[in-house]
């Protein structure tokens, strides 16, 4: 009898580049791919086609998506680009006209449609399908995405244009998603999106039915919900807010926080404090009623930690602008803080406007900021020296000379990738990846706690 044998399976490369909400897109690639018959490539080699997902959010950013096709190209010979930077097809066919296709953000369809005229898959369809979905992060944590597109028309930034308008996923879609990850191990759900505040708003917050009960599109409800989720062991996962923009239904949120039912962190992009410079980046300008929730928000839940992001540079922005920024986040006290020295990107508004801040202040300013926020967080870790904290490990290591293992893990106020760890010593050989514990902490830095595992 003869017999048939399986045809080798095409293989697909992938270089993710960006923020998480790319990320998500390119699992979702990956995912419809491996379903179509694809085997996944960890190198240039092995790879039939590559895929690079672009990120094109700055002129830095877009110089990175570049190079990293000419790299692929080099490397490979046989590239797919898509992603942010697909809006700018002529500018990649200029420098790269050997560019096999090239397709825009969260196109997934014709992403996979490119992939099959680029490498036609050699077996049927289905035959990875019991493998389930592709994951580009490790298997604790998962970004769960609620929603594509902006509404706002912020003066520095391009995401409307290439990411379109707000569009909400079903509030029911949404945490079918999220329970499926929290069943195949997610033991942390990092809720993205460009805005997760105007979650709904496009759907006018439409009511879907969930386990028996109706709940609306919005981020109240999805947020009470998530905190009901357990994983097969019966854990409650950790779920992490982020790209939230303040507005007054965030206040809702907190008491959820309090109560156990969400992660007590905030990732807020505030982006300045200066009036004058909020207005020009046509951002909220109330500056200090955003100080007063601070404190109310601490007031309702003392452990809560808030992250955001500032840009210094912006057009306009004076010595007295900020200096005002300094001083506001003196009385912010934020818990972490990134910066941004301000980039021109074609197609925003901000080119347009007067008195561009020279290179050489913007440097300044930067390692001011930078400085100052060092300063704050190294304070607030100091204060949490002597206290027990609950942590999430992410990487067990080997063992040294004397036998001893340590461990890399992150407290509630430590997002992952963006934030600070806490470095342990002295671990069980048994502690994995996922694993929660609960820690004392017995050193910290600027950045960072160490501790050890609580008796």
């Amino acid at each position: 009898m003869a017999t048939t044998s399986i045809p080798t399976q095409k293989r697909v490369g992938m270089v993710s580049l960006g923020c998480p909400k790319a990320l998500v897109d390119s699992e979702r690639i990956l995912t419809a791919l491996r379903a179509d018959g694809y085997a996944m490539s960890a190198d240039y080699a092995g790879a039939d086609v590559v895929l690079v997902n672009t990120c094109g959010f700055l002129d830095s950013a877009k110089e990175e998506s570049l190079d990293a096709i000419g790299e692929a190209i080099a490397e490979n010979g046989r590239v797919i680009v898509t992603g942010c930077m697909g809006d700018e097809a002529d500018v990649i066919r200029a420098r790269f006209p050997s560019v096999l296709a090239i397709t825009g953000a969260h196109q997934y369809e014709d992403v996979v449609k490119a992939v099959h005229i680029a490498a036609p898959p050699s077996q049927g369809p289905f035959v990875d399908l019991t493998l389930g979905d592709v994951k580009l992060t490790p298997r604790h944590y998962s970004y769960l995405k609620i929603s594509e597109g902006c509404n706002h028309t912020c003066s520095f930034c391009i995401i409307p244009t290439l990411r379109g308008k707000l569009a909400s996923r079903r509030i029911d879609a949404v945490l079918r998603e999220a329970e499926k990850l929290v069943a195949a191990g997610t033991r942390e759900l990092l809720v993205i999106s460009q805005d997760t505040s105007a979650y709904g708003v496009d759907t006018r917050h439409e009511e879907r039915m969930w386990k028996g009960h109706p709940v609306r599109a919005h981020m109240t409800d999805l947020a009470r919900e998530l905190g009901q989720l357990r994983t097969p062991e019966g854990l409650q996962p950790w779920v992490r807010l982020h790209y939230v923009y303040p507005y007054p239904h965030v206040d809702a949120v907190i008491p959820l926080m309090a109560q156990g039912l969400l992660t007590p962190y905030l990732d807020i992009p505030f982006q300045h404090a200066s009036p004058k410079v909020l207005k020009a980046m046509k951002r909220p300008a109330n500056e200090a009623k955003v100080l007063e929730r601070l404190a109310n928000w601490r007031a309702i839940c003392p452990d809560i930690a808030v992250r955001s992001s500032f840009v210094v540079g912006f057009p306009g922005e004076t010595e007295d602008d900020f200096a005002y920024l300094l001083d506001w986040l003196e009385e912010a006290q934020l818990d972490r803080v990134g910066a941004f020295k301000f980039e021109p990107v074609a197609g925003a508004q901000a080119n347009a406007l007067p008195d561009h801040v020279p290179d050489e202040v913007k440097q300044d300013r930067y390692y001011r900021i930078m400085a100052a926020t060092a300063r704050i967080s190294a304070a607030k870790l100091a204060a949490k020296v002597g206290r027990t904290i609950r942590v999430i490990i992410d990487e067990v290591g080997e063992p040294d000379e004397d036998g001893d293992v340590g461990a890399t893990a992150r407290s509630q106020a430590d997002a992952p990738e963006i934030d600070g760890a806490v470095y342990l010593r002295n671990v069980p050989a048994t502690l994995a990846a996922g694993d929660f514990v609960s820690v004392t902490v017995e050193d910290a830095d600027a950045h960072d706690l160490f501790g050890v595992i609580a008796d």
